[in-house]
């Protein structure tokens, strides 16, 4: 169940690169984060009226349920602005680092020690993601904000996951919930001031109503990524913890390719090919062989303890 959540979280996110890459040229990313966070927020709001949803933070630590909605939103700030102020390959590569950023945390936080597996999983699922990026070239900005902005978000992105997996008297639908509340105040106040400065505040009111490509992107970030994919993803961390989350990040980079090549009809090479492979191979390797190895090793001693012969 926690890896399928997690798997299908990713599906998700690697498809928001169709949505996004066509309407961000001409729309500010704040613009479009605000509006993905005011969808999202109605749209839960509807399920819970409807009641297929429920929150209950009655006699609950808002404090830790705090750090759970906080470091979604600055994720999302360092990702934007980082990946404006420096190039797509130095992007990509900076953010393929959250798997191995996440295990640092777990284990310095949580007190979770990863196996070695693990580590060697997510290590290769990180270096496949790098290849796939790497694959369209390497532009150096030499941008320190930008570079700042990235590790912000990477960061933020594991900081997330830990605290994400320590809120345990929270449901999934309340940690999204959080999350996209907040996030809902903080873009729209930002995009209010970014709009009212430029002299653009009518424009953004009436944005979804008169842009039917930017409708289109925003329903699907936010139902689809901001309310299903958190909610796939807070899930996988209660099933399988933090770490075996993290190392699932590099799925929504090959769904990203895939959909780039069917539907965009972009190239693909014998080095994307590589670099998937690389990433199926250190999900697979941090998540199933160890899983495989730990059932085998339960089984066997299950069958010592059972057996007639084996000294009281």
């Amino acid at each position: 169940m926690g890896s399928l959540s997690a798997i299908f979280c990713e599906v998700l996110f690697g498809f928001s690169y169709l949505f996004t890459k066509r309407i961000t040229d001409s729309i500010s990313p704040m613009t479009l984060l605000s509006w993905r966070f005011i969808f999202a927020f109605l749209f839960l709001n509807i399920c819970m009226v409807a009641g297929i949803m429920k929150v209950d933070f009655k006699n609950k630590s808002i404090s830790s349920l705090f750090f759970v909605a906080i470091f979604p939103v600055l994720y999302f700030i360092g990702e934007t602005i980082g990946i404006n102020l420096t190039s797509a390959s130095e992007s990509g590569a900076i953010i393929a680092c959250i798997p191995i950023v996440t295990l640092s945390f777990s284990a310095l936080i949580l007190k979770k020690i990863p196996t070695r597996l693990q580590v060697t999983g997510v290590s290769i699922t990180a270096i496949g993601i790098i290849v796939i990026v790497l694959t369209k070239g390497m532009e150096a900005t030499f941008s320190p904000i930008g570079y700042i902005m990235l590790f912000l978000a990477v960061t933020s992105y594991s900081l997330y996951s830990i605290f994400s997996e320590k809120a345990v008297e929270f449901t999934s639908t309340e940690k999204t919930y959080a999350m996209i509340a907040l996030g809902t105040v903080v873009f729209t106040l930002i995009a209010l001031i970014e709009n009212l400065n430029s002299g653009t505040l009518k424009d953004f009111f009436v944005l979804p109503f008169t842009n039917f490509d930017f409708l289109i992107a925003v329903l699907y970030l936010s139902i689809s990524c901001s309310v299903v994919a958190f909610l796939l993803y807070n899930l996988a961390i209660s099933y399988i913890g933090t770490n075996k989350s993290a190392s699932f990040v590099g799925i929504s980079t090959i769904v990203t390719v895939i959909a780039g090549i069917v539907i965009l009809k972009e190239k693909f090479t014998l080095v994307q090919m590589l670099g998937a492979t690389l990433v199926i191979s250190g999900v697979y390797l941090a998540n199933f062989i160890y899983e495989s190895s730990k059932s085998e090793g339960e089984h066997h001693n299950k069958e010592i303890v059972s057996d007639d012969t084996y000294p009281s």
